[in-house]
């Protein structure tokens, strides 16, 4: 059938001409249904019986939503429970020319197969093909176009079996409604559906109830435009023009905000190009800034510079309706300028908000049957936000995921325009076990931790696998030297081994092997892609696998006794330890043995033994120490941090005991030819990848970090720290004999005031920028470890090239996307370890849960109301309150020593107290570790 339109135009030259548009119109367009047999069906999508737990559609039936409905509540139609819906062509046609966003998460709904959303040609259809009326809206004509098509399906399939599938046509439109109504179809409003669907309550609360939010968003907008609206609380942000001409003439910075863990109302501002973070305090000049946010800032005179408080506070406020002061007496109070003072500033707009979903448990309302309630995040360093909810009760103890959607100035808390102001996605299980924690923490933390695709999968070797002829001829066969490696007990993933061997000319020569992940793992699939976090990621009592375990745990782990790939550098060396020759070669080796490193010290120690491994790890252990003692003449430090182990109960998973962890003479060993091997590629690859060669850096820390300078003064040693050289002499002369402890608390202290090292494209910076501080070296990579991590595999690819091994990559040529690559895998390294010092605090929460116990703990800090303790025990620090919120305490704060004192007792850095430890769990969401004062009293 063929429909025809004519209408004239005029030219832009002034002529008239005369347009005919043809239409033709189909009777074999399929209607989708698996129930119907009358169509000449070419693919069958909408079910033959849906059924959706609807108790006010009990029958089976397919969903027709209109243009709003689909252009406001895609959310919904995304859930899993909505499935067997029909798309207009009308609909998908005006959604695409109103939101091209929505246009594409609907085409990413039909793509789905297990959603079972079908697009229907009405407007080729000759049954559903309506022509527009003269004088009729765009509106009114579109809602008689989906009342046709669904009076159309619902006779279509009226004659389909006994109980064929009938069709509810979804509308927010009163008047549509109706018509639809009179017209016989069946009909209902999203919100009407949705609260029929029992078995999802918590989706009434996704929403958005357009008309009465628009609304509130008319009237706010006014209000904040012409600046009387009631409970303004925060002052407006600059729109981008104004962000971007104060930035070229000056006058605003850009850069990256990060919040305080310890008091709530500051932060920083991280600057590119500035080695000091500009310093933020009170909620006002924060201005609704989020952690991650890329803000513009305006730099405050000189005169109003201040510096961190050394009170320690958190948000206690529980009332979703607070508009009270943003600022505490603590902001509101004039600070002297001091030599403490840093550069200080406000925020004047956001250039990108970097929000995402956010784990949390709703925090109990002040108002009994109210809607409006907090809930409070799991990172601490994010703000309570505000959510309207009629499940709370339900709710009230769970873990929850929310997704802020707005920060208006009228309101305290992150809030939106939807019924509640952060969406709903799922609910976790209300007890604290370690698998829930676990979860929320990797949410947390960002870390990808589903299975690996099928993509990634399908790219894995086929099994059995074997080393073939043309690998043989492509390779170094090292099979026959003594390799052995050496890992903490229960490794799996072992990426490294090493073999020491003498000379007939006296020298000798020592071999890292390292598995050659990057065999497996070819650049330009979809493989690089899907690598899960860029990184493993160790938690106490589980691993998150960059490479599926195949890889990481069998065929390039380099277990004892088996033929495996690797990446060998070997040196020869003087018995002093000097280079003399360096080669890279591909090869395969078979390792004699998988130490520990207390078994690779036992066999080092026991001179009884002096088979080839045995020999090999006591020439290694030597060399290693002349390295060391080098190392440390240029100038490395040898810094600490609390590092403990967990004993795990194999049933019940909790942890029953605690142990330091044990550093032996292996471990440095294994650490110096790392090193070694790691200086020996950076060089390597700088040569031939002078402008995208994948390096790491440590940037010098600037003077004004060493915060511990003050406290090491007191007990009177002075920390040189102009340089890493007398940096380390002076932490190597800070000994007290009364205080054993004392050097690694200074060593601790000075880990904390170091800038963090990152990966960065040798394209990017001058050269003399390249020099790693901690290690004092001037070029540094990371080469051993391609198992976990993404940066050690564009390494060895690299490397292959640079030795003539492999044909380059565009990739590795590109110092932008190098850069790209870098920024991202400083991030996943961040978040990495991050969750690994959140799982260490989670299970040492567990541990210490209904137990109270005593211990010895050191004072790292002196806060304005509390003392910051270090228990060696248990390597972990607690916050000692000396003083109640709002309330007097017995001790006085002096700054500048600093201090706390009360009558004859008196704390200062590094004082020896003893402290009862114990859970405290009335805060589900947060709960910590309770440290009371037992002595001095």
């Amino acid at each position: 059938m063929l429909k025809s339109k004519s209408f004239v135009k005029k030219t832009r030259k002034g002529s008239i001409i005369k347009v005919v548009r043809e239409h033709y119109l189909r009777d074999d367009i399929w209607c989708g249904s698996q129930a119907c047999s009358q169509c000449n069906q070419q693919e069958l999508i909408l079910e033959k019986s849906p059924s959706s737990g609807s108790d006010i559609c009990k029958f089976p039936h397919y969903l027709l939503p209109d243009t709003n409905v689909v252009l406001h509540q895609v959310d919904i139609l995304e859930d899993e429970i909505i499935k067997n819906c029909i798309f207009l062509q009308t609909v998908q046609q005006e959604v695409k020319h109103r939101s091209l966003p929505a246009y594409k998460r609907i085409q990413g709904l039909t793509a789905n197969p297990d959603k079972k959303f079908y697009v229907f040609s009405n407007e080729y259809h000759k049954d559903t093909f309506t022509e527009r009326l003269g004088g009729e809206t765009a509106n009114d004509y579109n809602d008689r176009v989906i009342r046709k098509a669904a009076s159309w399906y619902t006779e279509h399939l009226a004659n389909c079996g006994d109980s064929p599938p009938k069709v509810v046509l979804l509308t927010n439109d009163k008047a549509n409604q109706e018509k639809a109504k009179a017209e016989g179809i069946i009909t209902y409003t999203v919100y009407e559906y949705v609260k029929s669907l029992t078995e999802k309550p918590l989706l009434v609360d996704r929403l958005a109830q357009i008309e009465q939010n628009e609304r509130k968003k008319d009237k706010m907008d006014v209000d904040i435009k012409s600046g009387k609206g009631k409970g303004i609380l925060y002052p407006e942000h600059l729109g981008m023009a104004a962000i971007q001409r104060g930035i070229k003439e000056g006058q605003y910075r850009q850069g990256t905000f990060l919040a305080s863990r310890e008091n709530y109302r500051e932060g920083f501002v991280s600057v590119p190009g500035e080695e000091k973070m500009f310093f933020i305090k009170g909620l006002s000049n924060l201005n609704r800034v989020v952690q991650n946010d890329a803000v513009a800032i305006e730099v405050l005179p000189k005169h109003k510079w201040t510096c961190p408080s050394s009170l320690i506070e958190v948000d206690d406020n529980v009332d979703p309706e607070a508009v009270n002061s943003l600022e505490s007496e603590d902001d509101q109070k004039a600070s002297p300028i001091s030599a403490s003072a840093q550069p200080t500033c406000r925020v004047v707009g956001i250039i990108k908000r970097n929000w995402r979903q956010y784990c949390g448990t709703i925090e109990p309302s002040i108002m009994k049957g109210g809607s409006r309630h907090l809930v409070r995040p799991a990172e601490k360093r994010i703000p309570k936000i505000r959510i309207e909810t009629r499940q709370a009760e339900s709710l009230l103890g769970h873990r929850i995921i929310v997704a802020m959607d707005s920060w208006p100035r009228t309101s305290r808390y992150p809030v939106s325009f939807l019924i509640f102001t952060g969406s709903f996605c799922e609910k976790f299980r209300r007890d604290w076990r370690q698998g829930t924690e676990n979860q929320v923490l990797l949410l947390e933390h960002d870390v990808p931790h589903g299975p690996f695709s099928e993509t990634v999968l399908s790219f894995l070797p086929k099994m059995p696998w074997t080393i073939t002829d043309e690998d043989l001829k492509l390779r170094t066969d090292l099979r026959w030297v003594d390799v052995c490696s050496v890992d903490p007990p229960g490794c799996t993933d072992i990426d490294d081994a090493l073999h020491c061997r003498p000379l007939d000319n006296g020298n000798y020569e020592v071999g890292v092997h390292i598995a050659d992940v990057s065999h497996f793992i070819k650049p330009g699939n979809a493989w690089t892609t899907k690598l899960r976090a860029w990184t493993t990621v160790y938690l106490t009592d589980k691993r998150i696998d960059m490479v599926p375990d195949l890889l990481s745990s069998n065929l390039c782990s380099l277990r004892g006794g088996e033929e495996r790939f690797a990446f060998s550098v070997i040196w020869e060396l003087t018995k002093d330890a000097e280079i003399l020759d360096t080669k890279f070669m591909k090869s395969i080796i078979r390792s004699r043995a998988a130490l520990t490193y207390e078994e690779a010290q036992l066999r080092i120690d026991d001179k009884s033994q002096t088979d080839a491994v045995a020999t090999s790890l006591r020439g290694l252990l030597a060399l290693s120490k002349i390295l060391k003692k080098g190392r440390l003449e240029k100038g490395a430090l040898v810094l600490a941090s609390p590092e403990i182990r967990f004993n795990i109960d194999s049933e019940t998973h909790d942890p029953i005991d605690v142990q330091e962890k044990m550093i032996r003479e292996t471990n440095s060993m294994v650490e110096e030819f790392m090193l070694l091997a790691n200086t020996s590629v950076a060089r390597k690859i700088l040569g031939d990848f002078t402008k995208s060669s994948l390096l790491r850096r440590h940037p010098v820390p600037p003077p004004s970090q060493y915060e511990m300078e003050q406290g090491a003064l007191a007990r009177g040693f002075k920390l040189e720290i102009d340089n890493g050289l007398t940096l380390s002499k002076s932490l190597d002369e800070a000994v007290m004999e009364e205080n054993p402890l004392f050097n690694t608390l200074l060593r601790m202290l000075t880990t904390r005031c170091m800038t963090q090292a990152v990966y960065f494209s040798s394209g990017t910076i001058p050269e003399e920028d390249f020099f790693h501080f901690g290690l004092a070296s001037p070029i540094y990579t990371h080469f051993t470890s391609p198992i976990r991590r993404y940066a050690d595999l564009m390494v060895h690819r690299m490397l292959a090239v640079a030795i003539g091994y492999e044909e380059v990559c565009p990739e590795l040529l590109n110092q932008e996307k190098v850069q790209e690559i870098c920024e991202n895998l400083n991030y996943r390294h961040k978040m990495a370890q991050y969750a690994g010092r959140a799982s260490v605090e989670l299970h040492t929460h567990i541990f210490f849960r209904n137990k109270v116990t005593v211990e010895d703990g050191y004072i790292l800090f002196v806060r304005k109301n509390a003392l910051q303790v270090f228990i060696p025990k248990y390597g972990f620090e607690g916050t000692l309150f000396l003083k109640e919120k709002g309330k007097e305490g017995l001790f006085i704060y002096n700054e500048q020593e600093p201090s706390q004192t009360a009558g004859n007792v008196k704390f200062c850095l590094f004082d020896k107290v003893r402290v009862q430890i114990s859970t405290e769990m009335s805060n589900l969401q947060h709960q910590r570790l309770k440290i009371g004062l037992v002595e001095p009293q």
